[in-house]
């Protein structure tokens, strides 16, 4: 009697360990691992040398810090999402399509708080050690309960931590270059309402479906820093792809008696699955330049490349099956991105540093595949900031950067039940986000 439900209940665990992918690799990466570099948009990671946070931004920085010293803090995001011409259907076999009921209240982002924490230890003149924590990856979505498009997805939490000890070396003082190894402990949890027959006739029901997963891996990073003059610094940065095998735990359970073709399922029925993904996050590029001006201004630019094309499909499979068929297969069509950033600072006195940048990132998703989990499209980011140094071992940062993206529309699709329940979901997006960051740095 169940064979057509377990059918059902595996299309969903696919869908939703389909998507573990596309949250990790759908434009999502995480920027905040420095309050000082935020003030000015970014624009001199890998060549601007401030202070522990250089250990992701570019390992050879820290050949250039004249001392010991531990940067710790975080930035707190507050995204604010507007929905208009929010609709929904669902189709049930060759039968006529059917709106959904249900609500688009937007604003489904929870305010999060990204934390980090760099130490770096220059051992002489010309080697240095360091060590961090940090967040590479990140997102979450989770809409009302009566969600209109809580068919294509109404709940999802992705996380990705990174544990990096790093290694520089400075072979004279135009050249410096450095390395690190990462740890990275990447789990999600996904909710999805899947349609299903219900018992009456016409009647639709749906299964509460909902997957976690978790894996590590681990990656590497390279950098070089040259100073062709005192006053000039260029800076590039490798930072590795990642690969990970994703385990999910799935498991749906019926909220309504649901007819399967052959009998009744009863309400509350749990059954479990098991799907698997391999996943790689993909290798990135920075190159940024820091040009002092006088001796109060200086300026930075910076460009950053990542290589998004990796994810040009999504291949699940069943672990206790691995030489079967694929369970799904779908074309992602991502393609490689830029980000470019411009900022400055201004050293109002000894203890007090202005910062300003503004940051243009851009998308690698196309239209045809934008989802409700993630509506995002291009953003542009504007930065202020200060660093405050009180005595000579203590300075507090604090940032500011608006983000707003460009409005975007999702149109998604979906079918389930081996093509016999389809569900659409339309609806128009307007997302801005507001970075409230803080640092501490203390030098030994």
């Amino acid at each position: 009697m169940h064979n057509k439900f377990n059918k059902l209940t595996w299309a969903v665990a696919v869908a939703a360990a389909a998507f573990a992918s596309q949250a990790n690799a759908g434009g999502y990466q995480i920027n905040e691992q420095s309050v000082s570099g935020q003030g000015y948009g970014h624009a001199g990671r890998s060549s601007n040398v401030n202070d522990a946070t250089i250990v992701f931004g570019n390992p050879a920085g820290m050949s250039f810090l004249d001392r010991a010293q531990l940067t710790a803090g975080g930035t707190y995001l507050n995204v604010n999402s507007r929905i208009r011409n929010a609709e929904a259907t669902r189709t049930l076999g060759a039968g006529p399509a059917v709106d959904v009921e249900g609500t688009s209240e937007g604003d489904m982002v929870p305010g999060t708080l990204i934390p980090f924490a760099f130490y770096a230890h220059p051992v002489n003149e010309q080697l240095a050690f360091g060590f961090g924590v940090y967040a590479p990856f990140g997102s979450k979505t989770e809409y009302e309960d009566g969600f209109v498009g809580r068919n294509l997805g109404n709940y999802t939490e992705l996380r990705v931590m990174s544990a990096q000890p790093t290694v520089s070396y400075r072979f004279n003082d135009q050249w410096s270059v450095g390395a690190g190894i990462t740890y990275n402990r990447v789990d999600g949890e996904l909710h999805r309402r899947v349609p299903a027959p219900g018992t009456a006739p016409g009647a639709t029901e749906e299964l509460d479906a909902r997957i976690e997963g978790d894996d590590d891996g681990w990656g590497y990073n390279l950098g070089v820093i040259y100073q062709p003059v005192p006053e000039t610094t260029l800076g590039l940065t490798y930072r590795s792809k990642v690969s990970y095998t994703l385990t999910g735990d799935f498991r749906a359970t019926a909220t309504g008696d649901i007819f399967d073709g052959v009998g009744v399922v009863p309400e509350g029925t749990v059954i479990p699955r098991d799907a698997q993904l391999d996943l790689t996050t993909p290798e990135t590029i920075n190159f940024s330049v820091t040009q002092q001006m006088s001796d109060r201004l200086k300026l930075m630019a910076g460009a950053s490349w990542t290589r998004w094309s990796r994810f040009d499909e999504i291949r699940v499979i069943d672990p206790n099956d691995p030489g079967g068929d694929p369970i799904t297969f779908e074309q992602q069509d991502y393609s490689n991105a830029w980000a470019y950033a411009l900022g400055g600072e201004y050293q109002l006195n000894p203890q007090l540093a202005l910062r300003a940048g503004i940051t243009l990132d851009f998308t690698p998703t196309s239209d045809e595949f934008r989802s409700a989990r993630i509506p995002s499209d291009d953003r542009r980011i504007f930065s202020v900031g200060a660093g405050w140094t009180p005595v000579d071992n203590l300075t507090v940062d604090l940032a500011y950067s608006y983000l707003t993206e460009r409005s975007t529309h999702v149109d998604q699709e979906r079918q389930d039940a081996g093509g016999a329940i389809t569900s659409t979901y339309t609806a128009d997006y307007k997302n801005e986000a507001h970075g409230f960051g803080a640092q501490l740095t203390y030098r030994f």
